[in-house]
């Protein structure tokens, strides 16, 4: 996903979000469990109850999307594709509506490139399936097993699991349900996907006009910039590639991390300059998203957060039926997914996100006050979002931070089509 969605040849979906509707009106009582300390309230923790958690995560583990041009390349043998048993679940995809799943353009393409071995570009391995069945695990200890707040089977009404309609995604979706739940159910496991042309949980430049036009030019100069050419130059000499060969450090990145992962011989400057194209591809990406340019990551992940947004909306609201809500939700995306979810959360760490990576968001409701708290937390690790006094933040606090970047389904499909407008208003 990496080297496609920073490339010229992309694909982008994005799309829903609404901004705050409505405030949240909140009883701010003082309690005796909360107290004035340096300004700040300190929460009695134990009086906090786990309404709801939403996790977005990357795919597991795969094979390069597009191997380098190198005399001695790495062989990615079919023998990698073995499924563990414990990861075994069955379960069903369908569109957004419960309809038929539809065509994946992606795995289509994944499909004509064969790798020296045999297998295909973008193939979940072995060592992804079991990188996300231990996610899962993680998961079930955590809100199964230390507090009692998901069944410990799977149950539909508890859970919602979304994914974007990529093979490696879906198969990742189903080793981590068979770690949560040790691959027991309760009723039907169901996927939801969307189309490629209107997919949003990674920016879709195909589908935003204004988008792709935005980034086209960074896409094509990224890797002329000053730092980034230079070592681009020396790593592609130290490694006897071309200086014409189309071989950018997201490349270079996406089959070394690949390499790495599955403990395959890789080239010996792949390893010695490791470091370096981990900060360079991110610089790359960074190039290209402009943490500066407000618009261009509202329309990348805008719609993404409206819809994590709204689910925090719906749970708060005690006019929504039951029925609506779920405990988990569940959300398979990508790295070019959680890079810039992470830059507009004030929690970007400047590292690449790694296979099976996940950024997990919870709610929390106190018993006595009645107020609302989110907890984030990457990687297992707890955070403190932008705009929030610490790691535990109320949950207004929350939503007026992320405002600046949701946008609603209107107001994305508005922004994407501006500048296109403008073109033809010109005659252009």
């Amino acid at each position: 996903m990496i080297t496609r969605v920073f490339s010229m040849r992309v694909w982008a979906p994005v799309g829903v979000l609404t901004s705050l509707a409505c405030c949240l009106h909140q009883r701010r009582v003082a309690l005796a469990d909360l107290q004035e300390a340096d300004g700040q309230r300190l929460v009695d923790r134990s009086l906090l109850e786990l309404k709801m958690v939403q996790v977005v995560f990357r795919h597991g583990a795969r094979s390069p999307l597009k191997p380098l041009p190198q005399k001695e390349q790495v062989e990615w043998n079919p023998q990698l594709l073995e499924v563990p048993p414990q990861t075994q679940f069955d379960y069903t995809v369908t569109n957004l509506d419960g309809g038929p799943k539809p065509h994946s353009p992606y795995d289509s393409q994944y499909h004509e490139t064969t790798l020296k071995g045999g297998m295909f570009a973008g193939q979940l391995t072995k060592v992804g399936m079991q990188q996300m069945f231990a996610l899962g695990e993680r998961l079930r200890k955590n809100y199964v097993e230390n507090i009692p707040f998901l069944s410990p089977t799977f149950n539909p009404q508890e859970v919602f699991v979304r994914s974007t309609n990529i093979y490696r995604n879906l198969e990742s979706t189903r080793c981590l349900l068979a770690g949560l739940f040790q691959r027991q159910k309760k009723g039907p496991i169901i996927i939801h996907t969307d189309e490629a042309s209107s997919e949003v949980l990674y920016p879709n430049y195909q589908n935003c006009w204004s988008l792709r036009q935005r980034t086209r030019d960074r896409r094509q100069t990224a890797f002329l910039q000053p730092g980034i050419s230079e070592d681009l130059k020396k790593v592609k000499e130290g490694m006897g590639i071309g200086s014409a060969d189309e071989v950018d450090f997201l490349i270079l990145l996406d089959n070394m991390a690949a390499e790495q992962v599955h403990s395959l011989p890789s080239c010996p400057m792949l390893k010695r300059f490791a470091w370096m194209i981990e900060q360079r591809a991110v610089d790359t990406a960074l190039y290209v998203l402009q943490r500066e340019d407000r618009e261009s990551l509202q329309m990348a992940v805008g719609p993404f957060l409206h819809i994590l947004e709204s689910n925090l909306l719906k749970a708060v609201d005690p006019a929504t039926p039951p029925g609506k809500i779920r405990k988990l939700y569940l959300y398979a995306a990508h790295d070019v997914t959680l890079m810039p979810l992470l830059i507009t959360l004030g929690i970007f760490d400047h590292k690449w996100p790694p296979f099976a990576v996940d950024l997990t968001m919870e709610l929390y409701q106190h018993q006595e006050s009645k107020e609302w708290f989110v907890q984030l937390y990457y990687h297992g690790e707890e955070q403190v979002p932008r705009g929030c006094p610490d790691g535990l933040c109320p949950l207004d606090k929350f939503l007026n931070a992320m405002s600046v970047y949701t946008l609603s389904p209107e107001k994305y499909h508005t922004l994407c089509s501006q500048s296109q407008a403008m073109e033809l208003g010109n005659g252009e």
